[in-house]
C-alpha cells in the first residue's frame, strides 16, 4: 500500500515538473477572445461588439510582441436627428504586453491602422450623403488579469478619423471604452 502512495505521488511530481517545463517553453501563442463596450464619444454610436485575433512571441518571460487584428462592429444610434449607420473597425495592428508576473495584472496596447468597413454614408437620413471615413490610426490601451490560459482585459479602443464623416452638429467617431476576455492556444517555441 505504501509503495502504491508513493508510485503515484512520485508520478504526480514528475508530471508536474513535466507540466511546468513545458508551459515555460510556451513562447508563441495564439489569442482568441471577444469584447464589449460603450461608445465614447456616444455620438453616431451607442456601443460595439467584436472578435479578437492575434499572435504573440513572448521575447522575454514578461514581454510579448506580435500582430493583431479581429473585427469591432459599432451599433448605430439617433443623434440630433440623424439616423445614424452601423459600422466596424477591422485593426491591422503590432501588439505589445508587458508582464511583471507569470500570472497576474499585464499592461499592454494594439497599435497600427482601423479600417472602418458598412455602409459608405454616415446616416441614412443625411441628405449631404455625407461619406463615413475609411480608417486611421488604431491604438487599443488595456490593462488586464491573466494566467495560463486566460486573460481578463479592460481597454479603450480608439480609429483616429479626424474631421472624416462629421456632420453639421455631430463627430464622428470609431472609439469604446470595454471589457474583453481571451483564450491563448500555445503555439510551442
Amino acid at each position: 500500500m505504501k509503495s502504491i502512495k508513493k508510485t503515484i505521488l512520485a508520478l504526480g511530481v514528475m508530471s508536474a515538473g513535466l507540466l511546468s517545463a513545458q508551459s515555460a517553453d510556451m513562447t508563441n501563442m495564439l489569442k482568441v477572445g471577444i469584447h464589449g463596450g460603450l461608445a465614447v464619444p456616444a455620438e453616431n454610436a451607442g456601443g460595439n461588439l467584436g472578435v479578437d485575433l492575434s499572435y504573440q512571441n513572448l521575447i522575454t518571460p514578461g514581454f510579448g510582441l506580435g500582430i493583431a487584428t479581429g473585427y469591432s462592429h459599432f451599433f448605430g444610434k439617433e443623434n440630433n436627428g440623424y439616423d445614424n449607420n452601423d459600422f466596424g473597425v477591422v485593426p491591422v495592428a503590432a501588439l505589445i504586453r508587458v508582464y511583471p508576473k507569470q500570472m497576474g495584472f499585464y499592461l499592454g496596447t494594439d497599435i497600427g491602422y482601423g479600417f472602418i468597413v458598412g455602409d459608405d454614408k454616415v446616416a441614412a437620413n443625411d441628405i449631404t450623403n455625407t461619406a463615413r471615413p475609411d480608417g486611421g490610426l488604431y491604438i487599443k490601451p488595456e490593462i488586464g488579469y491573466h494566467n495560463k490560459d486566460w486573460n481578463f482585459s479592460l481597454h479603450y479602443q480608439k480609429t483616429f478619423t479626424g474631421d472624416k464623416g462629421e456632420l453639421t452638429n455631430q463627430k464622428y467617431s470609431a472609439g469604446a471604452v470595454g471589457v474583453g476576455v481571451g483564450y491563448n492556444i500555445p503555439l510551442g517555441k
